[in-house]
């Protein structure tokens, strides 16, 4: 199951609007009220807890300036099904063993499972008050990357334009279905950071980026790349830690 694009569409047609802007000031932050720029300011939002086993990959209460960090947002199955997540047309969705595979290329992963029906743009703002958390401890932007699936990437894109930060580190997993684009350069959300994209040449239900990256260009975006898989599982191969997608994405950020 993937992300509805008519959902998508919605969000974007009643969310998004001017989501840029300059980066946030604040004393004395916590997780849970860094406000990130251009996003509305959410108090009073409940806040996904997290789930064992995932809870081990929740964001550190002690934060090493000199480690790598990885953020992984997954696929929309999970906030509808919960663990385990099986679809009929990819399988099983190994969300842990993802992490565990994310995990093995030596970055702190920082992953949650988020609740059914979770607000993209709600979403976004806590993710990128965990970068800023990150960035205000003195950890370098370059070693900082978001990796997000299909749902997940569509969030990643927000949490792109609420940072404005050009040194940030981005994958899109199937995602760029022509629909979403389009919703997303008529809203003005424009891509920030170094972007990787990856999709399965099969997908139907993603396809490329390159528009939503040209329409970027002198915006924000510092670098972007995209890469069509040609394994034929089209959206299952988010489904896996496939090394086809894992290693271009762990090695993006460090690229940078």
């Amino acid at each position: 199951m993937s992300f509805p694009k008519l959902a998508f569409l919605l969000v974007c047609a009643t969310c998004l609007a001017g989501c840029g802007g300059a980066a946030p000031t604040a004393s004395s932050p916590s997780e849970t009220d860094v406000a990130a720029p251009g996003l509305p300011a959410l108090a009073d939002t409940p806040i996904p807890t997290p789930t064992s086993p995932v809870s081990a990959y929740a964001f550190p209460q002690q934060i090493d300036p000199e480690a790598e960090y990885l953020f992984y947002l997954h696929g929309q199955i999970i906030e509808d099904q919960g663990l385990p997540a099986i679809s009929p047309d990819y399988g099983k969705y190994e969300y842990i063993a993802i992490l565990e595979a994310l995990q093995g290329y030596d970055y702190i992963v920082i992953s949650e499972q988020r609740q059914a029906d979770t607000d993209l743009v709600e979403y976004a703002r806590r993710v990128a008050g965990q970068v800023t958390l990150l960035l205000v401890a003195g950890v370098k932007p370059e070693h900082i990357t978001v990796i997000g699936a299909s749902k997940g990437a569509g969030i990643a894109i927000y949490v792109s334009q609420a940072l404005a930060n050009r040194q940030v580190n981005y994958v899109l997993l199937s995602f760029c279905h022509p629909d979403n684009v389009q919703a997303l350069i008529a809203a003005g959300i424009t891509l920030y950071g170094n972007v990787l994209s990856i999709y399965d040449a099969s997908d139907t239900l993603a396809g490329s980026c390159q528009e939503l990256a040209a329409f970027s260009v002198g915006k924000g975006i510092a670098d972007f790349e995209e890469l069509v898989l040609q394994i034929g599982t089209a959206h299952g191969i988010l489904y896996q830690p496939l090394l086809e997608w894992v290693l271009p994405a762990v090695e993006w950020g460090r690229k940078h």
